[in-house]
């Protein structure tokens, strides 16, 4: 017997006509803004990105969401926003890119608009409207009839220069009749630092970061029109999902459990987190923890050891090349991922991670479990890629496929060992990382929930690891 559910929630996405319109503005802003409402607010990203959702869940105090349709497939979108969602009194998403831009030559794969329609949503449109006037109706109405079956139900104005200003957007929006819910004038002070691969981390600006998202929260405030953005919310019709869990393989897929107590114990996972390693997803944590794991956080650039009873470690992305000089003189903890890495424990490392284990990074020694030597580049290295494992690893049975993206400013020489950890299939064909005894190290970001049996497998790994230290350590005289 099959359950029909149905989840009701109100939401919007936010979107634009292209980066740098002001996505992350506004949705921030309206997070925060409905939060100090009283609202539950849930957050939510379209896209890959690990940065905007940290700025979101500061503004919300929920964890900010990604929602990938091309890592995790568009069957799932719907029931990942409703297993963050659940509870919420509104959710709001935030695009990536234009509203239409998505995956290169896949159509509307991964595009906000793709998100949107799956989520059945209302799209707010935010338009830079610095350099133009009555020429933001023709614009609109574009990206409103381009696709039918992407309702955009208003606009906000931003970057507006004066009240004149202001007056000829909204006649010319009113003659195309489009609703505007808020116009937003220049405000460089609350403009967030960039560098080379986005937005500055919450991690490493906190107090900062704070004062931002206050500002963005008043700066939405003061121009937006709060009461028919939620009204608009409200129209979203109900969604017929069942909501993503950790504790199951996939969302109606005869919930079979990948979840449970790991058959040799419950081993304790550690992973790095503070200002060097920001990129996880909060899926991963929470798919350990169902799979029987004690998740425990660390920070590479102040322990000096890794938590008591580590069974398994997992290093996400971040920048280690900002950090390089300070996670290398942290010797000590370099020396136990090292012993840790050598002694056959289960590791995971993906972009960050693979650098912080490799033999050098700028010339600064790392931990030197891998025999290879990274830098930093001119070069940007983005996009998706689908993959498909070449070598049995603590992570991955060979032959398991994955969906992941790539989004770094770094090399390492060499590219990959003699044991690779992925093949890439599209959109070239070579084969990268690294797989040695427990590890499984690579450039490539993946999102767990797509293949829940990765995080199965490296519990169990986990598990097992412990309970070998335990009987070794019970078998000394």
């Amino acid at each position: 017997m099959v359950t029909s559910y149905r989840f009701d929630v109100p939401r919007l996405v936010i979107a634009a006509p292209s980066s740098g319109s002001g996505k992350t503005t506004v949705a921030t802003g309206l997070m925060a803004a409905f939060a100090e409402r009283g609202l539950a607010v849930s957050p939510h990203k379209a896209g890959p990105d690990y940065i905007d959702p940290g700025y979101h869940a500061l503004a919300t105090g929920r964890p900010g969401r990604n929602l990938d349709a091309f890592m995790c497939g568009p069957d799932l979108v719907a029931p990942l926003f409703a297993h963050g969602a659940a509870g919420c009194d509104l959710a709001v998403v935030e695009g990536v890119m234009g509203l239409y831009d998505g995956a290169a030559g896949r159509g509307e794969l991964a595009s906000t608009a793709q998100v949107a329609k799956l989520l059945r949503a209302p799209v707010v449109l935010v338009v830079d409207a610095s350099s133009q006037s009555r020429s933001v109706a023709a614009l609109v109405h574009g990206f409103a009839s381009f696709d039918p079956q992407v309702r955009l139900g208003g606009v906000i104005l931003n970057k507006v220069g004066s009240d004149r200003h202001e007056v000829m957007l909204r006649e010319a929006l009113e003659e195309a009749g489009m609703p505007v819910l808020g116009v937003l004038r220049r405000a460089p002070q609350v403009a967030t630092p960039s560098r080379h691969l986005g937005l500055v981390p919450v991690a490493e600006r906190q107090s900062d970061a704070l004062a931002a998202v206050a500002a963005l929260a008043g700066q939405v405030r003061a121009g937006c029109d709060l009461d028919a953005l939620m009204a608009l919310a409200r129209t979203a019709p109900p969604l017929s999902c069942e909501p993503w869990s950790p504790a199951f393989e996939a969302p109606g897929a005869g919930r079979s459990p990948a979840g449970g107590a790991a058959p040799h114990g419950r081993p304790v996972i550690a992973v790095a987190g503070g200002p060097a390693f920001t990129f996880s997803y909060a899926e991963h944590t929470e798919l350990l923890t169902a799979a029987g794991a004690e998740v425990v956080t660390f920070d590479p650039l102040r322990d000096e050891a890794l938590p008591e009873g580590t069974g398994g470690l997992v290093i996400g992305g971040g920048f280690p090349e900002v950090y390089a000089p300070e996670l290398s003189a942290n010797g000590a903890l370099r020396e136990a991922v090292s012993a840790f890495a050598s002694a056959g424990g289960p590791v995971a490392a993906e972009c960050a991670g693979l650098l912080y284990l490799a033999r050098s990074l700028d010339g600064k020694p790392m931990c030197g479990v891998l025999d290879a030597d990274a830098r930093m580049s001119e070069r940007l290295t983005l996009g998706y890629r689908e993959a498909v494992a070449v070598s049995d690893s603590s992570l991955a049975a060979a032959g398991t496929r994955l969906r992941g993206h790539e989004f770094h400013r770094t090399v390492i020489e060499p590219g990959a060992g003699s044991a690779p950890a992925w093949g890439f299939t599209h959109p070239e064909r070579r084969v990268e990382g690294f797989v040695q005894d427990g590890v499984h190290a690579s450039y490539l970001h993946t999102h767990w929930a797509a293949e829940p049996s990765v995080a199965r497998r490296f519990a169990e790994a986990a598990a097992a690891r412990t309970a070998a230290v335990r009987e070794a350590a019970a078998a000394r005289p």
